[in-house]
């Protein structure tokens, strides 16, 4: 309620006559409001009264679900030591060979010093929280609710649910010092380009991505050549953005060789960073 020496600025009415035209949602606020409506009805009145429980489906409450998605994962993740991601199928069984490899990286990272994260589920994420753990090392799974049941892996030490694919993944990037991807679907290409598109825009430094098995990535790579940079889709720095190896011994050399060059850096300088470029627009 407007007080009154505010009533004329305000260009509301002279107390005992009729009300400012708006709402008690959309009129201004100017300080502490004693009271809401004329009647006397307080705040916590408003707040103690049962509502329609179908606000709890409206955008401004997800909004606060989305937003405590964020401080339980940052709260969860700020003090976990320096960490890699690890991606690749959920639909590989422990006789593919790539299970192995994984749990093999997922173990040469741990006696690195570097902890694991993963998607928390089966297969290549599986194996990778088995070799961290195996090894000594902090193993970490961001699992995601989807329309059919995806449990933990039992080699996860901390586990985060998420219910929202984009804070799963700012998690992955914000909390990890590079990317190690293995051969997978769609998920997987997902985590890959968003992660070569933050590097290539400037928007992450110094990010080192191993993908793991030339034979796989080949035809990928193939394409990135013809059509795309053939058609200057991309810039052949572009190409330059990722490292493919066959060797999980490999994968913690490379790492280090990119974290050790990081630097202050503007990231207009990078070559990869080309004024004008939009691609991620």
């Amino acid at each position: 309620m407007c007080i009154r020496a505010d009533a004329a600025k305000l260009g509301c009415p002279r107390p005992g006559t009729r009300r400012c035209g708006v709402t008690r949602r959309h009129r201004t606020r100017r300080g502490r409001i004693t009271t809401t409506e004329e009647t006397g009805a307080t705040e916590d009145a408003f707040l103690l009264q049962r509502p329609d429980p179908s606000f709890i489906e409206s955008d401004p409450w997800r909004v606060l679900r989305i937003l405590s998605e964020f401080v339980e994962g940052f709260d969860a993740l700020a003090s976990i030591p320096p960490a890699v991601s690890v991606f690749g199928s959920a639909r590989i069984s422990k006789t593919d060979p790539m299970y192995e490899a994984a749990r093999e990286v997922g173990a040469e990272l741990a006696r690195a010093g570097l902890a694991v994260i993963t998607g928390g589920g089966p297969g290549v994420m599986e194996a990778t929280n088995r070799g961290c753990r195996e090894a000594g090392g902090l193993s970490i799974g961001c699992n995601i609710e989807l329309p059919f049941e995806q449990a933990m892996n039992e080699y996860v030490d901390l586990g985060i649910d998420f219910r929202y694919f984009f804070v799963r993944k700012m998690m992955f990037v914000k909390y990890a010092e590079g990317f190690v991807v293995f051969p997978g679907g769609f998920g997987t290409l997902d985590e890959l380009f968003e992660a070569l598109t933050l590097i290539q825009t400037g928007k992450v430094l110094h990010f080192p991505v191993v993908l793991l098995g030339s034979d796989y990535w080949r035809g990928l790579i193939e394409w990135l050549r013809d059509p795309v940079l053939s058609e200057g889709k991309v810039a052949a720095h572009d190409l330059e953005l990722f490292y493919i190896c066959d060797d999980p011994a490999d994968v913690v050399p490379y790492i280090r060789r990119v974290l050790a060059d990081k630097r202050p850096v503007d990231p207009k300088d990078l070559a990869h960073v080309q004024s004008g470029k939009g691609d991620a627009q």
